[in-house]
């Protein structure tokens, strides 16, 4: 196959018009940083705090609706061994963004954090705190990952253009623009990259739908033909596994400090809900054309195309099966089309994992901690900075494996059994504390390490109820697994939280002994407006300081 000179010239003024969009963002994001009284890191992190709601809505939606979204919803439909019912994304999304908006944005909001680890570092203090921002940059480092793997398989069918090209190339294209502006730059390029993945995609389906080398997707939903139905089916003995993995979308995705940068720039919180309600719609609709390409392969005679035998499946290619049908079962402009989907999901994705690692690194870690009297400008060269290594490091992962769903669950799966149980606790449950924290952080990273993974090849040393070998013989967890962790990380931390403070406010043990200051912590303090937080004795000065600062435009 020779080299498709028409696709790549498509695709460089898709990757113009992004640059283009990003520069212009960044020149709009210094006159704001120009007539804001608030300083140049909130402009850049969190657009001022008044970013307008249909850009918000977009923004929020394409952090979502990435490359491991589409090709991962395609690559379930298809694999015979799952099915439509295991492609879980855009549901479980529905439920995250409800629980977001009804309950996790308002206390957000309400303290003016600038990132999700900004209670942790208040109450925790910074070396604790410290230990808990490491899953949530790793989480963003996997989504970056994934992000261009599903990019570069697609370029690298699609255009015969080398898979180490297609990476660096849309790598390098984020960074820059997300160096740029920031927020603003992110945000306003997802507008564009939202409407291409909209446009793009579903001009395809009815080229897939008609296509003759196919059978209609209806008579295939639920009959034997070329392979098993592309519904796919949950025996009761893999009920908890499908629940564990639909608890793990919905709610690890609170847990990732992207949602929330997008939820903190809102200017208000009704705002903010509106984003998150129609931001869950959008999901659901973006996800149908994934499901229609997974159906449409899993329904065809690849022996009668220009693919031929073995299938993509006997091949170990499920994981492209997106580009592949494009490619094979579209023409050609078409196909071109479909990749100009893949290309703006992965960058509306990839440019909000870049910005929400640097905003923890540079805020909780750089500014609160290493360099507390950082200036403006300090700051700005330390976001950038953190922006280029995210990306280098996401970068570099994607040479080590190829499947979309491996970084996919791997990098939820830290935010699930790990860090939400310690937003759940931070936020809603006052008894918290340092103690608990510390107890549930290993009790979840143990577990979930002494669980096994099979996607990595790690083998379970704790086998759960069900465990077992999978159809492709890999020892798995049939058992929610990942949700019971994370109720007894979530446990662990209330229960020592409570049995600490009892211990130290009843003089149990001497109060040299309390290295997290928990009893000096619960003395009563002054109430305070909710946007000028107090500054207690035990609380970080530059941790408030910072809070005190970020006041809205």
């Amino acid at each position: 196959m020779a080299l498709n000179v028409p696709g790549l010239v498509v695709m460089a003024g898709f990757y113009l018009l992004i640059l283009g969009t990003g520069i212009w963002a960044s020149m709009r994001s210094k006159k704001e940083e120009k007539k804001c009284a608030g300083d140049g890191m909130e402009i850049t992190l969190l657009a001022g705090r008044n970013i307008n709601l249909l850009v918000g809505i977009f923004t929020l939606t394409a952090t979502w609706v990435g490359g491991g979204f589409i090709l991962g919803i395609a690559e379930a439909t298809y694999n015979p061994t799952l099915g439509a019912v295991w492609a879980l994304m855009p549901v479980p999304y529905v439920l995250t963004f409800f629980l977001g908006g009804f309950f996790f944005a308002k206390p957000m909001r309400e303290n003016k954090y600038v990132t999700m680890m900004d209670p942790f570092q208040q109450k925790y203090g910074n070396v604790l705190s410290s230990a808990l921002i490491f899953p949530a940059l790793v989480a963003d480092v996997l989504w970056v990952a994934r992000t261009l793997v599903s990019l570069g398989g697609t370029m690298s069918v699609i255009l015969d253009l080398s898979y180490v090209y297609s990476i660096i190339i849309s790598s390098v294209v984020a960074i820059i623009y997300t160096l740029l502006g920031g927020l603003y730059s992110v945000a306003y390029t997802d507008v564009i990259q939202l409407i291409l993945i909209f446009v793009s995609l579903w001009v395809c389906v009815p080229f897939l739908l008609t296509n003759p080398n196919s059978v209609d997707i209806s008579l295939t939903a639920y009959n034997q033909t070329f392979q098993a139905p592309w519904v796919g089916t949950v025996e009761l003995d893999e009920a908890g596994k499908w629940f564990d993995d639909f608890m793990l979308l919905a709610l690890g995705g609170l847990a990732y400090q992207a949602f929330y940068q997008r939820i903190l720039s809102a200017s208000s919180y009704t705002q903010a809900q509106v984003t998150c309600f129609a931001s869950s719609a959008f999901c659901l609709v973006l996800g149908i054309p994934s499901v229609v390409v997974g159906a449409v392969a899993a329904s065809t005679d690849w022996n009668s195309t220009n693919y031929g035998l073995p299938t993509p499946y006997e091949r170990g290619q499920a994981g492209s099966i997106l580009p592949i049908a494009l490619q094979f079962l579209t023409p050609a402009y078409v196909s071109v089309i479909g990749i100009g989907a893949v290309a703006a999901a992965v960058m509306s994705s990839m440019d909000s994992a870049l910005l929400s690692s640097a905003s923890l690194f540079s805020s909780n870690i750089y500014k609160n901690i290493i360099r507390k009297q950082a200036s403006d400008r300090e700051m700005q060269w330390v976001i950038r900075i953190s922006v280029v290594v995210v990306g280098l490091a996401g970068t570099a992962l994607t040479f080590l494996d190829s499947s979309v769903l491996v970084f996919w669950l791997v990098g939820v799966d830290m935010s699930y059994t790990i860090m939400f149980p310690q937003l759940v606790c931070i936020l809603f449950f006052k008894v918290s504390n340092g103690y608990g924290a510390s107890v549930g952080y290993l009790m979840g990273i143990i577990m979930r390490v002494l669980s096994g993974e099979p996607l990595i090849g790690l083998p379970p040393a704790i086998k759960f109820p069900g465990c077992r070998p999978d159809e492709e013989g890999r020892m798995t967890q049939f058992f929610p697994f990942r949700t019971a962790i994370m109720l007894i990380s979530l446990a662990s931390i209330l229960i020592v939280s409570w049995l600490a403070s009892i211990i130290f406010n009843k003089g149990l043990l001497p109060e040299s002994w309390d290295v997290f200051k928990i009893k000096r912590k619960q003395k009563p303090t002054e109430s305070a407006p909710v946007h000028k937080r107090t500054l207690n004795e035990q609380e970080d000065p530059s941790v408030a300081k910072q809070l005190l600062d970020t006041t809205s435009c």
